[in-house]
């Protein structure tokens, strides 16, 4: 009989301990008194129904109890809509803790606006407080010298909460100081007036309002080193000599193809005016013949103009002749 009664007790018991647990789990008792201890008035069916909203309360109600404990007027509606909508509660109202401490106006609104914009509030926050500082790379440009100057900076920067959302990051401010580093560099006489003045770079990239349309408002910037680079100006005239001496070569050697190209055409001239002759020597025979058959010509008149052509032949030998001599006769004037 005492065993049989055990049985339905024991198994009451298990079934109501499932139950607490299973009650415990789903209603945050002990974060509902964590609220109350610390001083947040808060219902515990507002935390059942976070949970029905699928909403974590812990990741509300302990940012809530921190911002109540540092004198923030803020309320569930608020912190719950923001987490609802992806926002980072507790970063958030980190944020609004340090604005506060350190007597920044930053509401709510604009803080969530700044979360959800996908910035890091308290870092904006922070930054506001501690500027930063950027290190440009190295940026090269040349003078009107043709001498290259090379010059790195620091840019001290300090965050602007209105302009936050909307504004443009940290590699905006170094492309627009890098440019205005170039532009100083390039319109200095000479590259000794930058070495001499290297805060005249700083002053007039300052003066510039590189800032405008950017989340952060520029407090100085401070030339970190120049250097000097390679002559630029005559490396670019010694490259324009060497292209100028190509094209005359290449014009020059244009120039003598024509020449060759025109020395063999008049050849082929010559060539092709003494096959005509050839030619038409090869035909005087052949006219000589058919005159004599036609009785235009006698017997006589060809073996005159035999002799004529052989004492012609003989003139020109002897004159070959004297010509070779002459050249052989040693030089007076040199003996």
């Amino acid at each position: 009989m005492l065993e049989s009664g055990l049985i339905p007790l024991i198994f009451m018991v298990a079934v109501a301990i499932v139950a607490l647990s299973i009650f415990f789990s789903f209603v945050p008792v002990m974060l509902w008194i964590s609220a109350l201890a610390s001083g947040v008035r808060i219902g515990i069916i507002t935390l059942v129904a976070m949970r029905l909203r699928r909403v974590i309360p812990s990741r509300i109600v302990n940012p809530l109890i921190k911002a109540r404990k540092a004198g923030l007027e803020l309320d569930t509606n608020q912190l719950e809509s923001h987490y609802l909508a992806g926002g980072n509660v507790d970063r958030v109202v980190d944020a609004l803790v340090a604005a506060q401490r350190a007597d920044i106006p930053l509401g709510f609104e604009r803080a969530a606006a700044i979360d959800l914009a996908g910035r890091d509030v308290l870092e904006a926050v922070q930054m506001s407080v501690n500027p930063k500082v950027i290190e440009t790379p190295v940026v090269a440009a040349m003078a009107k010298d043709g001498i290259e100057v090379k010059a790195k900076a620091k840019v001290t920067v300090r965050a602007n909460i209105d302009r936050l959302v909307g504004g443009a990051g940290e590699e905006t401010i170094i492309a627009r100081v890098g440019e205005g580093i170039v532009t100083t560099i390039g319109s200095s006489d000479s590259h000794k007036d930058v070495l001499e003045n290297p805060d005249r770079i700083s002053q007039t990239v300052l003066n510039k309002g590189l800032d405008a349309g950017t989340a952060f408002e520029i407090l100085s910037i401070d030339i970190a080193d120049v250097d000097v680079g390679k002559n630029i100006g005559a490396q670019l005239q010694t490259d324009q000599a060497e292209a100028d001496k190509r094209i005359a070569q290449a014009k020059a050697e244009e120039r003598r193809a024509m020449a060759v190209a025109q020395e063999q055409e008049m050849k082929a001239r010559v060539v092709e005016m003494k096959a005509k002759v050839v030619e038409a020597e090869a035909q005087v025979p052949l006219a000589l013949a058919e005159a004599l058959r036609s009785g235009k010509m006698g017997v006589m008149d060809y073996y005159n103009l035999q002799n004529i052509s052989a004492d012609t032949q003989m003139r020109q030998a002897f004159g070959a002749t004297g010509d070779k001599q002459k050249s052989d006769l040693p030089d007076q004037d040199h003996e």
